[in-house]
């Protein structure tokens, strides 16, 4: 120990998991966000009419940006479900909600959309929310206990 800091094995069984976990999260994180933003694109810019034909739909998921907005969220949906066996319900759903304010800023700049002050606070609830929680551990069970 050097001046009163202490010194952080990163090759510790501990250390490697938490890094894993955390690289997970954002990669969560990451293509749920794009995988909406994409969604939306492709939805938002179609050229195609949209009524009651399930045709027209049907042409829709085919278009390139819904595609690989319906890509990415396949691997959000299962990379979600890796992350959920790797680590507490309590710590992932708080972590990986910063996709709401990623998503509200994505929005924002690539849409226009009009964000209200409302929304901004709730967002800004959620960052902390987010801080309080990535503070935490995010294995906080054994794996097996029945708790």
């Amino acid at each position: 120990m050097a001046a009163g800091r202490a010194v952080v094995d990163l090759s510790s069984p501990t250390r490697r998991i938490d890094l894993k976990t955390k690289l997970l999260t954002a990669f969560v994180v990451c293509t749920n966000v794009l995988g909406n933003f994409s969604m939306s694109w492709g939805m938002k810019h179609q050229s195609v009419d949209l009524g009651l034909s399930p045709f027209a739909y049907i042409r829709l998921i085919f278009t390139p940006w819904v595609l690989l907005g319906t890509a990415l969220l396949i691997l959000w949906l299962l990379s979600r479900m890796m992350l959920l066996g790797w680590a507490d319900l309590s710590y992932v759903l708080p972590v990986t909600s910063i996709g709401y304010v990623m998503s509200a800023i994505l929005g924002k700049v690539f849409f226009g959309e009009q964000v209200t002050w409302q929304r901004w606070l709730g967002t800004a609830f959620i960052v902390a929310g987010i801080v309080f929680v990535g503070r935490t551990a995010a294995n906080t069970t054994q794996p097996g206990s029945a708790s």
